[in-house]
């Protein structure tokens, strides 16, 4: 079908650089197919045109055969020394970020055009109608406004950063196009996420990040575990996203639009807190808290460590797992005018946060650390966005994609470094596990020092980015406690002033918990003795420069971060830039909810006082960690005894993933396989109808055979028998 473009040509942007916005997902979409096609390309193998020729002896057999040898060598982790570089890795690791950096470029472009011109509508372009079907009509649009300019920014800026470094640590896998390929689908679907002009659009690159979740989390597939991973993500957010479905089903059948423009006008037309839309909130929440990994639906992201690191940095940063915040940002316009969803928002981040936190307390694997912490900090996004802080929310995410980023790339070159070490000397150690590492600070001193800013970020302690984006949601929480249209409402009975205040001790205990256990990761991996092995510390360094430079790039982001909203109290630099950049798209819900005099309930000493609480917080549970722990006293994984009591709890994540089993999949899977496989398939369907009938027929041509057998004599007497059984009938009457 012919495109047509239909912009608005009285708009600020019309005929500028954002005409070519169409080109940001369109870019790494091609990267995919080109690497698509290479890894396609690699794995084909043409057979010999005679048959009688080749029986094992053909080249491009051979080769194929050791490509599959080397991707289940591959299979079984982040192992980059077994195998040579794919005989395209050359193409692959220029074409994989070249087409993120490009999308880079010109969505920096667009965004110091952005900053040029008086926007205070968005830029819409519609393409072609989508579904025209009656009342419905869904355009294929792309909206650009601040919003989603922020997140554009943030998926390619910190996406080429985690596909360079992916050249690196990726480039030795036999699979490596097949990577690329995957991993700008991904962040072409993100970017479709973020830029659709509707619902339906958005869902489109909603269920796509889900996809390539699935595809990446999976990606060494030939390994049951996983596998069973990436089968994990895929139906856990297929939950979440039923509850979306259901919310834009309402939102049609209600208002009858479902582009964001209609629905915003129509919004004010919907009773405040009335049924209806409490109802789309807290289904559209439900989408949110599986593709963001909030109770109950939390579960899946631990487990996707399972795929390479860079994947790992890419979801929890960039990608997938803010795309629920998201949501929540760009629906401000009914999430304010629904204060019981918001709560139950805010209240469900505030426990994910505290929750989630306490597990990282107890786990060894590196990377099972850090995803603690991203559903922890998801919590705490939630719980901006829910308190009607949007821009709190929306800062805090891309903060968190500074510092997880390179907390995630950071770990993967420990891994890196330790994968090497143990490759060389033949060992089989887990390269993963803290309790194998010790004393990397003077193997790598700069991944220790840029980590650590990146945990400083994360623990909340000035000038890192973390502890103003982190200080932002507390504060606003203890804001809207003291009066909002959510201290108005009630949740279960219970006012909705002690619930923010409830919300915000959750916050300032999960601050807590993520300095002492961040703390804690870095003082068993780089501090202390080397448990690696006396053997291995000879082969420990530093990950090669296209490694190590992203995490510089990181670094500074992390420091620096945070400086974009400086709050009003530090009187340095510029003052709420991005509360000033987001305000025409969140700002009338962000005042609604506030009700006008509420940011001014609480004066600059009260905020002096929260700032005061939050560091100290901060700097308490980092003491408290280097207080306690003694990494000195750590032995190696293998000669580590079991955890015992609550640690034992804190290390099997509650056994939540245990309950989970035990409560729907088991009894799932004996309701599968004795009712509908046994009973229906193959007893009801099978065995009666389809096995049934046949041995019906069968037993009518079975008669038939014996009746029609060609015998005279057989047929002389079935002659007599008849006429004497009509002659009898007869007679008898």
């Amino acid at each position: 079908m012919m495109l047509l473009q239909i912009a608005t040509q009285a708009h600020p942007l019309a005929g500028t650089v954002a005409k070519w916005v169409w080109l940001l997902p369109l870019l790494p979409f091609l990267g995919f197919l080109i690497n698509g096609g290479i890894s396609l390309f690699s794995a084909a193998h043409v057979g010999p045109s005679d048959p009688d020729m080749g029986h094992g002896h053909d080249d491009s057999h051979g080769d194929a055969h050791a490509i599959s040898e080397a991707e289940d060598h591959g299979a079984h982790g982040d192992d980059h020394h077994a195998v040579k570089p794919h005989r395209y890795a050359g193409i692959v690791s220029i074409i994989g970020p070249l087409v993120l950096a490009a999308s880079f470029v010109l969505a920096f472009m667009i965004f110091t055009t952005m900053r040029s011109v008086d926007m205070t509508t968005p830029f819409i372009q519609r393409y072609f109608s989508w579904m025209p079907v009656g009342t419905l009509q869904i355009d294929a649009a792309i909206q650009l406004d601040q919003l989603s300019m922020l997140m554009v920014l943030v998926i390619t800026g910190v996406g080429t950063l985690i596909h360079i470094f992916s050249v690196g640590y990726m480039r030795e896998d036999p699979g490596y196009p097949r990577y690329f390929a995957y991993l700008n689908l991904f962040v072409f679907f993100m970017l479709v996420l973020v830029l659709g002009a509707n619902y339906p659009v958005l869902f489109v690159g909603w269920e796509g990040v889900g996809l390539c979740s699935y595809l990446l989390i999976g990606f060494w597939f030939s390994e049951k575990a996983n596998a069973d991973a990436g089968k994990k993500a895929f139906i856990v957010n297929r939950i979440g996203d039923f509850g979306f479905l259901i919310a834009m089903f309402l939102l049609f059948s209600n208002i009858g639009v479902l582009d964001f423009a209609g629905v915003k006008a129509a919004a004010p037309g919907l009773a405040f807190g009335g049924a209806l839309v409490t109802a789309i909130c807290l289904f559209m929440f439900l989408g949110c808290a599986g593709k963001s990994a909030q109770i109950p639906l939390y579960i899946w992201l631990p487990d996707a460590m399972a795929g390479p690191t860079p994947v790992s940095a890419l979801i929890h940063a960039a990608t997938m797992v803010t795309a629920g915040v998201y949501l929540v940002a760009r629906s401000s316009f009914l999430f304010s005018i629904a204060p019981v969803a918001s709560l139950v928002v805010a209240l469900i981040g505030g426990l994910t946060a505290l929750f989630a936190a306490t597990i990282g307390l107890k786990q060894w694997d590196i990377k099972k650390v850090l995803a603690s912490s991203t559903v922890s900090q998801l919590g705490y996004m939630f719980v901006g966005v829910g308190v009607g802080a949007y821009t709190a929310g929306m800062f805090h995410l891309m903060t968190h994609a500074f510092f997880k980023a390179l907390l995630f790339l950071g770990s993967g070159s420990v891994i890196y470094a330790m994968h090497a070490a143990y490759h060389h000397t033949g060992s089989h150690e887990d390269a993963q596990d803290m309790r194998n590492m010790g004393g990397l600070r003077k193997y790598m001193p700069i991944t220790w020092g840029l980590m650590w800013a990146a945990t400083l970020a994360i623990a909340g302690i000035p000038p890192f980015s973390g502890f103003f984006s982190k200080d932002s949601i507390l504060g606003a929480t203890f804001e809207r406690a003291g009066h909002s249209t959510l201290a108005d409402a009630s949740l279960f009975g219970i006012p909705g002033s002690t619930l923010l205040y409830l919300i915000y001790v959750f916050g300032v205990a999960a601050a807590f918990l993520t300095a002492i256990y961040m703390t804690r990761m870095m003082i068993y991996t780089f501090h202390g003795p080397n448990r690696t092995g006396s053997a291995e510390e000879s082969h420990l360094h530093e990950a090669p420069w296209v490694m190590t430079g992203p995490l510089v790039v990181l670094g500074v982001l992390s420091v620096v971060g945070g400086w974009f909203n400086l709050p009003a109290i530090i009187p340095i630099g510029k003052i709420g830039v991005l509360d000033g950049w987001l305000d025409p798209v969140v700002g009338e819900a962000t005042r609604r909810v506030a009700e006008a005099g509420g940011e001014a309930a609480h004066g600059a000493s009260d905020e002096l006082i929260l700032i005061v609480v939050a560091v100290a917080v901060a700097v308490a549970g980092m003491a408290l960690a280097f207080a306690r722990l003694k990494p000195q006293t750590l032995v190696p994984a293998s000669q580590s005894p079991e955890e015992e009591g609550f640690e034992r709890v804190l290390a099997h994540k509650y056994y939540v993933d245990e309950a989970y089993e035990a409560a729907v999949v088991n009894p799932t899977y004996q309701i599968s396989k004795r009712v509908l496989w046994r009973g229906i398939d193959a007893g009801l369907i099978d065995g009666l109808l389809v096995n049934g009938s046949s041995a019906l027929m069968r037993g009518f041509g079975w008669v038939g055979s014996r009746i029609q057998s060609g015998a005279v004599g057989t047929y002389a007497w079935v002659l007599v028998v008849g006429v004497l059984a009509v002659l009898g009938a007869v007679t008898l009457r």
